[in-house]
């Protein structure tokens, strides 16, 4: 992976920072009454501090490629990762996952509990949709409620908390699981929100139906090479290098293709969906060279 392109989402993801940390600000915002600060420093412990910010990256080199710059597309990109965040504190849960380690520190239900991690996720969930309904997100009503709903199909019950339903029956499942199981469960857990995350971009720009199109086969393949290469660090990788407990896909009896194909045999599958993600991109020419990039960041990324 080339430095600038790594410089390039290190300074997404500051002005992502910036950008959330006045969303989680101590002031109440219109239309509410108070802000619990209890409440309000575990959203900001799940929500600041950390993280690749790949999902609002994708928005906000999306939008771009399409001519939509600023402000806007930046709040977009924040109620994406808010969603994102929001299911990181869920996912690490007791009933969940039971970690007690996300991005290198403590996770939102051991800083602080676990009925204030439950609500923290979800004001952050809450929260997404109001930055996304709200008009200083886009001046078009039509617009506004065409993400809101992509991000809604994207967070739900046919999208991550769906997926996030097979993962936990999968972990009773007894048996083998098959490839067509798995990229089913990943591509709604972890695919939905990272492809609506390149369709969000295309929205706001006013893309085209073909435009969409391609961006909407770029995103798929993406979220299905990054699971995939996530799977794989969870096999090889240590706790202190992921920020969060290595090894225990295995352990919970994970559906997963690296148990499902084995280390050489992801790799393999992962390398060929970030190959298809280029591919989708082949009507942009060179103006998708950052969004190539990214797909073959999700492949060699060791973190």
């Amino acid at each position: 992976m080339t430095p600038s392109f790594e410089i390039r989402l290190a300074k997404c993801g500051a002005r992502v920072e910036v950008a959330l940390d006045a969303l989680l600000a101590a002031r109440a915002g219109p239309g509410e009454l108070a802000r619990p600060a209890r409440l309000l420093a575990a959203m900001r412990h799940a929500a600041l501090g950390g993280g690749k910010r790949l999902r609002p990256f994708l928005v906000v080199e999306t939008a771009a490629m399409l001519g939509a710059r600023g402000a806007r597309v930046l709040r977009a990109a924040c109620a994406v990762e808010c969603v994102h965040c929001y299911s990181l504190v869920h996912d690490d849960l007791p009933a969940m996952d039971d970690d007690d380690l996300r991005r290198g520190r403590p996770t939102a239900h051991k800083a602080f509990d676990e009925a204030t991690a439950i609500l923290a996720g979800d004001a952050l969930l809450t929260l997404a949709f109001d930055i996304a309904a709200a008009p200083p997100t886009h001046p078009d009503p039509a617009i506004r409620a065409d993400f809101t709903l992509g991000l809604a199909r994207a967070s739900g019950l046919g999208g991550m908390a769906g997926g996030q339903m097979l993962d936990l029956d999968a972990e009773r499942h007894e048996g083998a699981f098959t490839r067509k199981h798995v990229e089913l469960l990943q591509a709604m857990k972890t695919g939905a929100l990272l492809r609506f995350s390149v369709e969000a971009g295309a929205i706001l720009a006013g893309a085209s139906a073909a435009e969409r199109k391609a961006l909407n086969e770029y995103g798929r393949a993406l979220g299905a090479a990054f699971q995939i290469a996530d799977d794989i660090l969870d096999a090889e990788g240590d706790t202190v290098t992921l920020g969060k407990r290595a090894g225990k896909d295995a352990g919970r009896h994970k559906a997963t293709l690296v148990g499902v194909s084995g280390i050489e045999g992801a790799r393999a599958i992962r390398d060929e969906f970030v190959a298809r993600a280029i591919r989708a991109l082949d009507m942009f020419g060179d103006k998708a060279g950052v969004l190539a990039a990214a797909a073959r960041f999700v492949a060699a990324r060791e973190f």
